[in-house]
């Protein structure tokens, strides 16, 4: 472990120095950050967060950052169910989704099935930053006139049969939204009816009063 700690130090002192140089090497510091940060000792862990945060503060001040070669390492480790990993990704998609010449909206499916999964985390944190994270998503929904309706369906008619309350009742507000889009008027989910319609029947038919309440809302729309 003090291999690990004296290494993730080192790279740490060599990122201060270097600042934006090491964005040629992001997809490699971020897998090292993925085992870091799922590493059994404190120190390491600690060591890993403060690496972290300083990585995190170059991206977000770089111009030169390009998140599409990112999106097969996010892709790749999304699917994992480590809380430390997850909790991770989570902090780097929304310090990502806050950079103004950044888009994360443009790349929604390729991570939101990930983010939709970590609703159901047994940790409360995780699924918190989750939740916040896909409420933020949400509202950039809401204005923005790049939507593929397509995989976004899939991935919300897949969580809408989820066996957790919070992934269906996130799910079913989602379409609910897409359906009031005011660049598709419905007219994007056409081609997705028959399975949007099965997701919000069988939402209605859910023990939660809650769900319920929104597929009925839906379906009257």
């Amino acid at each position: 472990s003090r291999v690990r700690y004296y290494a993730c130090e080192s790279l740490y002192n060599i990122a201060k120095v270097a600042r934006g140089s090491i964005l040629r090497y992001f997809n490699q510091i971020f897998d090292g950050l993925t085992k870091l940060f799922a590493d059994v000792d404190i120190d390491v862990k600690n060591g890993a967060n403060l690496l972290d945060r300083l990585v995190k503060d170059i991206v977000t001040e770089s111009e030169s950052f390009h998140v599409e070669r990112f999106l097969p390492l996010l892709q790749s480790y999304i699917r994992r169910t480590n809380p430390y990993i997850r909790q991770l990704l989570v902090g780097w998609i929304t310090v990502l989704d806050s950079v103004p010449d950044i888009s994360m909206i443009d790349y929604l499916p390729d991570f939101l099935d990930g983010l939709f999964n970590m609703l159901s985390d047994s940790n409360r944190e995780i699924r918190q930053a989750a939740d916040s994270a896909l409420s933020d998503f949400l509202k950039e929904v809401r204005h923005s006139t790049v939507l593929e309706f397509g995989p976004l369906v899939s991935i919300l008619v897949h969580q809408c049969l989820s066996k957790d309350r919070l992934n269906r009742l996130t799910a079913i507000t989602w379409i609910e939204e897409l359906i009031h889009h005011p660049h598709s008027g419905g007219d994007e989910l056409l081609p997705h009816h028959a399975e949007v319609l099965g997701a919000i029947l069988y939402c209605i038919s859910d023990l939660e009063e809650q769900i319920c309440l929104v597929a009925e809302r839906t379906n009257a729309d």
